[in-house]
Parts: C-alpha cells; sequence; structure tokens
C-alpha cells in the first residue's frame, strides 16, 4: 500500500490556508514516488462525486485532528509513548493496520515542521495552530468541532495525567476554534466518578436549581449527539456515542443526588 491512500481523495477544506500548507509538508512527503498522487488517492478506481465529498470532509476531520494532535502532544515539550500509542491505536481501529505507521510518519513530519518553523520565531508554531483553528471553526460544524476537541482531551490523558501545559494547550487550541472553556472542563472531568466531576461535565455550578440541572443535561445531549457527527463516519458516530454514555452517567449522579427523576 503506497503512503498517502488512507488520507486520498479530495481534501475538502484543507486545501487552502495553513492546514493545507501543512498537508503539503507532512502528507505530499509520503506519497510513493512510483505512481501520481491522483493514481494514488484514488485507488485505481473511480469515485462517484458524493464518494468524495465524503472522503474529503472525513479525511480533512483527521488531518485537522493531526495537527492538533501534534500541538497538544508536545505541549510539555516531550512526545510520551503513551500518547503517540493511543494515536496509533486510534488509527488502527478506526482505519486499519496500513494507517498506523503513514499516521504516526505524518506527526512526526509535523513535528519536524514545527522544529524548522521554531529555529528562527519561537512562536511560528503557534500562530499557526491558531490559524488552523480559525481554518477548522469556518469550515466543521459546531458538533464536528466538539468531537475533535474530545480527541485531543483524550490524547492529552492517555498518559494518565494531564500537566498545565497540556489544559493550557487545550484551552488555546479549542479558543481557535471557537469553543469555550467550560467545553475543554465538561471534557476533562468526564472520566470522572464524583459528584464535583459530574457538575463541571454539564457545565453547570453546584448551587444550580433542578431546572437549570435539567436544562444543561438537555443542551449538552442535544450537541454531543451522535448523529450530529455521523457523517465523518460510524466510528466517530461510535466515539459520540460513548461520549453521550458519560455525559447520562453524569446526570445521574447528579439526579441521585438530589433525589431528582
Amino acid at each position: 500500500m503506497g503512503y498517502g491512500k488512507w488520507i486520498g481523495g479530495i481534501m475538502g477544506f484543507m486545501t487552502m490556508g495553513p492546514l493545507g500548507a501543512l498537508a503539503g509538508f507532512a502528507i505530499g512527503s509520503l506519497f510513493d514516488k512510483s505512481v501520481t498522487a491522483q493514481e494514488e488517492m484514488d485507488g485505481g478506481y473511480g469515485s462517484t462525486a458524493q464518494e468524495d465529498v465524503y472522503t474529503g470532509q472525513r479525511n480533512s476531520f483527521l488531518f485537522s485532528m493531526l495537527v492538533m494532535a501534534s500541538y497538544i502532544i508536545r505541549a510539555d515539550g516531550r512526545i510520551m509513548h503513551s500518547e503517540m500509542e493511543f494515536v496509533r491505536q486510534f488509527l488502527r481501529v478506526n482505519f486499519g493496520e496500513a494507517s498506523v505507521s503513514e499516521g504516526e510518519r505524518i506527526l512526526l513530519n509535523l513535528f519536524e515542521q514545527r522544529k524548522r518553523m521554531e529555529q528562527n520565531d519561537p512562536s511560528a508554531f503557534r500562530r499557526t495552530i491558531r490559524e488552523c483553528g480559525a481554518q477548522i471553526a469556518a469550515n466543521l460544524t459546531y458538533e464536528q468541532r466538539l468531537q475533535l476537541l474530545d480527541f485531543l482531551v483524550k490524547i492529552a490523558q492517555s498518559d494518565g495525567n494531564v500537566c498545565a501545559a497540556e489544559v493550557d494547550a487545550l484551552k488555546e487550541v479549542a479558543q481557535s476554534m471557537q469553543l469555550s472553556m467550560q467545553e475543554v472542563d465538561s471534557m476533562l472531568n468526564l472520566r470522572g466518578d464524583s459528584l464535583e466531576d459530574a457538575y463541571k461535565v454539564l457545565e453547570i455550578e453546584p448551587t444550580a436549581s433542578d431546572e437549570e440541572v435539567r436544562k444543561a443535561y438537555r443542551n449538552l445531549v442535544l450537541k454531543h449527539h451522535p448523529d450530529r457527527v455521523a457523517t465523518l463516519g460510524e466510528d466517530i458516530r461510535k466515539a459520540a456515542e460513548e461520549k453521550l454514555q458519560r455525559i447520562n452517567d453524569a446526570k445521574d449522579r447528579i439526579f441521585k443526588a438530589r433525589g431528582m427523576k
């Protein structure tokens, strides 16, 4: 399998702007020189316009995740094995074994590009990440951006500890994608099992009224509903289902503590 096939097809909105520039460096160097890029992307047979749109949207989402992941992984100045392994497993489960080495090489190329960019200007890559976030915000739906953020939070949590630098990086990325700090805190606490964690998941204070609790839960269900990301693929939809289940668990803890039904 030549490099680039798994992220081939029309790349959607990431063919231009800062994401396109990073893709040219990170993906372009992976294509098998024995075939043309178009042959590689088509896989030897034609595809319908609808399939191209689907592939482009899905692959643009995936590459956007890898770009932002490269920033989160290096937030503490280190590349942790556990974080890289989380990405490998994500690719393995959702895109097949052949995608693992390619995705890893794309990440390594992004790390190298960051190093090059920061040689003369230490803040160059950070500015590019903010610009990528703005491009993502302009082209992905609100619900798709929430799911992307969920994946980034899981990467940060994969080593069992989310340091302050990683939290700051997550909030910076979220802000660039026009998501709120509360939404970052909510996702950081999805795996918690305390009542305090549950309130943070629902993005409310413990002093909220019962009606405010119900309203907050309804709002979360609407914006995190798996159907809202179904166009990105069944695997991503399933990830959204798992996220919604954790939200339901948090709601149940609060309802039980308050004697609500």
